[in-house]
């Protein structure tokens, strides 16, 4: 009976990850030329990447409020918005949980967590989540540089090697990438594994 049990509990736990876990395994590849969109940020104004006529570039990062791996990165990712802004390559934050599948990750959410961080970049909502699936990311946090002027894909992966203690990083893929484009070269490390919590999706 406590078999029986067991199995039904696992089932019913697994089934639950699948309706509320992203499955989408396409969006871009590394050298794919990206559309531009248009979402709201925590303003309330509209942002689109042509507003950033000047950038040389762009560091886009799936996160939301919630993802412990998400939290633990935040530092991060204010420090390489605060290093590479001023270079030409500004973060570009977008939220793409649905927030009924993810209560933390509202809008209203998101202006609190940007608030009480002090978050110096866009941090977009990806209302009706249709830019995610355009891209492919899968987990929060997921990053993708992109270079102008063709909006080309870069790189693809997570922000370092280590995905929760930044005192264990030993390799920075992302300010390398930045830094090796930003010298006129090509990036060494085009794609890592992204490690994070699955998008949420109803």
């Amino acid at each position: 009976m406590k078999t029986i049990k067991s199995i039904l509990i696992i089932a019913i736990v697994t089934l639950s990850a699948f309706a509320f876990t992203n499955k989408t395994e396409n969006g871009y590849s590394v050298g794919d030329e990206i559309e531009d969109f248009k979402l709201k940020n925590i303003d309330n104004r509209m942002i689109s990447l042509s507003d950033y006529q000047d950038a040389k570039g762009f560091i886009i990062i799936f996160t939301c409020n919630m993802c412990p791996y998400s939290v633990a990165n935040e530092d991060r990712i204010i420090a390489l918005d605060e290093k590479y802004k001023s270079k030409g390559y500004p973060v570009i934050a977008i939220n793409p949980n649905d927030p009924k599948a993810s209560k933390g990750d509202s809008f209203e959410g998101m202006i609190a967590r940007a608030k009480e961080k002090g978050f110096t970049f866009p941090y977009l909502f990806d209302e009706g989540q249709q830019v995610f699936p355009k891209f492919g990311a899968s987990k929060t946090p997921h990053v993708y540089i992109v270079s102008k002027p063709n909006m080309k894909v870069e790189y693809i992966g997570a922000i370092d090697n280590s995905s929760r203690n930044p005192d264990a990083v030993t390799e920075k893929y992302v300010e390398n990438t930045v830094d090796e484009l930003l010298s006129g070269k090509k990036p060494t490390k085009t794609e890592t594994r992204a490690i994070g919590c699955s998008i949420k999706v109803l």
